[in-house]
C-alpha cells in the first residue's frame, strides 16, 4: 500500500502510472476519488460533531457537579487532598556496637546484613549478646 501512496503523491509517478488510461477512464477515476473524498469529509464532520457534543456534555456535568458542591476527587474515588499523607518511617536504633580494626565504631540494628567486624567477632567464638548496647 505504501508504494501506491508514493505513486499518488508524486506527480511524475502518477502521470507515468496512468499514461495508458483514456480520458474517460481518468474521469471515472476522478469521480470515484471525489466520492471517497466527500465520504471522508462527511465522516470527519460527524466525528467533529460528536466531539463537540461530548465536550458540551462534559461541561454540563462539570457545572452540575459544581452546583451540587461535589468534589471531583470524591466522585472518581481518588483520595482527597486532605487525606493523611504517609510519613517516612523513623530508622530503628542500633542494638549492637563494636569497634573495628581501624578504630571506627560500627553499629548494627539487628536487621539486614551483619557488619564484617561484628561477623568476624561472632565467628571467632564471641556471643552476639556481648555487643549489646
Amino acid at each position: 500500500m505504501s508504494e501506491f501512496l508514493k505513486i499518488l503523491n508524486h506527480g511524475r509517478r502518477l502521470k507515468a502510472a496512468v499514461k495508458e488510461l483514456s480520458v474517460t477512464e481518468l474521469e471515472e477515476v476522478r469521480e470515484k476519488l471525489n466520492k471517497v473524498i466527500e465520504e471522508r469529509k462527511e465522516e470527519e464532520a460527524e466525528l467533529k460533531k460528536l466531539e463537540v457534543e461530548k465536550q458540551r456534555k462534559i461541561e454540563e456535568v462539570k457545572r452540575f457537579i459544581d452546583e451540587a458542591g461535589i468534589d471531583l476527587a470524591e466522585l472518581v474515588g481518588e483520595p482527597s487532598v486532605t487525606a493523611k499523607v504517609k510519613t517516612k518511617r523513623t530508622p530503628k536504633p542500633p542494638k549492637y556496637e563494636i569497634t573495628d580494626n581501624d578504630g571506627n565504631r560500627v553499629t548494627w540494628t539487628g536487621q539486614g546484613r551483619m557488619p564484617k567486624a561484628l561477623k568476624a567477632a561472632v565467628d571467632s567464638g564471641k556471643s552476639l549478646e556481648d555487643f549489646l548496647i
